[in-house]
């Protein structure tokens, strides 16, 4: 199975993995992993001024302060996983991604770093719920 694990670096995402680690059956060679992080997108009009090298390095630094621990989680595990960072909308980066690429089921967990408004569900597992086509585990 083809799995994305959208990954935020919140404790959502901490008790996603937890769930994950727990749960034999995700475990082994016979899933293929994808740990995507989104990093918000700097403003179209602010990055039309910037050297592209230099937002380029912004993106990667800035994805790696995220999935650096998720690696050595995914190491510790054994489990084989590819590690993607992309900047834009968490939401529609996500949806995208999971959609395009062929993935069998997205895992998410079901809050993120945003505000405590939405109190059942965050608002990018809500847009991602409503917007994908794939499978979704949201691990709470």
């Amino acid at each position: 199975m083809k799995i994305l694990v959208a990954v935020d670096g919140s404790p959502y995402t901490k008790r996603m993995l937890a769930y994950l680690a727990a749960h034999d059956e995700w475990l082994g060679d016979k899933h293929q992993y994808t740990v995507l992080h989104v990093v918000p997108a700097i403003p179209p009009r602010a990055a039309a001024v910037l050297d592209k090298e230099l937002l380029k390095s912004y993106y990667a630094d800035e994805g790696e302060k995220v999935l650096k621990t998720l690696r050595t989680f995914f190491n510790k595990q054994k489990i084989a996983a590819e590690f993607v960072n992309k900047p834009g909308s968490a939401a529609d980066v996500i949806g995208a991604t999971a959609d395009k690429d062929g993935f069998d089921l997205l895992m998410l967990g079901s809050h993120g770093h945003g505000s405590i408004g939405n109190l059942v569900m965050g608002s990018v597992a809500t847009k991602v719920l409503a917007r994908c086509s794939v499978p979704v585990l949201l691990v709470r």
